[in-house]
């Protein structure tokens, strides 16, 4: 049997990025912390973490990491049925993609959070490579555009939001004169979000163009829209991020017809409690009260 006590402490070494921070959450000297993990991988006979160059979790330690998250969720469940057990509050990981975070997440999520008195650890990951997220264990649920399961998860379709090539006019007018050409896109600055991110290529491989391109890396999704508004490149931004600036002309779309829709999908693991069902539930109802019923924004 497992000692939860060692989980716990592998859990709060990873979440708060290392030994010193996880001993104050835990009430733990530092030395305690680091004895327990030790005590966790002798248990296992293998590591449970990486400590050089960066601080991680191994692939058994994200499985352990993972069946701890799920047991704290059934462990909530049970707590309702048997009221002598002490209340607290429960932290779930999930890896979601940042558009959906800068826009429509918080006004989904944020009452029944509160009402749930669930805090949240979000991984942020582009929703085409999320999935390996939870499929490592790192994390009990997932917003991602793949439709596929994995194995003991299940999967619920959310909706889609659409994505534009939008720069300011006076972007256009300079780098694209004669309209989407080859010579226009070898040479005009785009906007990127990371090196996972495949939006801008598809956009352009739709438009017949596979060569190189110039390009700006921002990770972040509110940074990307304000390089584009300051004239620095064009890129591939979420309709529903925006809309205001469209409306005001600031930013338009430079390749009219050529939009790219990108499906989300919501994963968890099937085991994991009436809590994370009920969050699925709320997901499911808002998505389908709020955007769905908006023609011109999918999600």
């Amino acid at each position: 049997m497992l000692d939860y006590k060692l989980l716990q402490a592998l859990a709060a070494v990873i979440e708060n990025g290392g030994f010193e921070r996880a001993g104050e959450i835990l009430g733990l000297t530092q030395s305690a912390v680091s004895q327990r993990i030790k005590s966790l991988e002798v248990r296992l006979g293998q590591p449970v973490l990486v400590r050089h160059p960066d601080l991680q979790a191994t692939p058994a330690g994200n499985k352990l990491l993972n069946h701890f998250q799920q047991v704290q969720l059934l462990e909530r469940d049970l707590r309702k049925t048997i009221p002598a057990l002490a209340e607290d509050t429960t932290r779930l990981r999930i890896a979601i993609n940042a558009d959906s975070l800068a826009t429509w997440w918080a006004a989904v999520v944020g009452e029944f959070c509160s009402r749930a008195g669930l805090l949240l650890d979000l991984v942020i990951e582009d929703q085409d490579v999320g999935l390996k997220r939870m499929r490592d264990g790192d994390v009990a649920a997932c917003l991602c555009s793949s439709s596929q399961p994995i194995a003991g998860g299940r999967c619920v379709a959310l909706g889609e939001m659409t994505y534009m090539p939008l720069a300011t006019p006076q972007y256009v007018r300079h780098f694209f004169p004669d309209g989407i050409t080859p010579e226009a896109f070898a040479t005009s600055p785009a906007i990127v979000f990371g090196p996972n991110d495949q939006l801008q290529h598809r956009f352009m491989a739709g438009c017949g163009y596979h060569g190189r391109f110039p390009y700006h890396l921002c990770p972040s999704s509110e940074g990307f829209v304000q390089l584009a508004r300051a004239g620095m490149g064009y890129g591939m931004i979420p309709q529903i991020q925006a809309s205001h600036w469209l409306d005001n002309g600031s930013l338009i779309n430079l390749a009219p017809g050529q939009e790219l829709t990108v499906p989300l999908y919501w994963h968890f693991w099937r085991h994991s409690g009436e809590l994370l069902q009920r969050l699925t539930t709320t997901l499911e109802g808002a998505i389908t009260h709020r955007y769905r019923a908006r023609r011109n924004v999918r999600l």
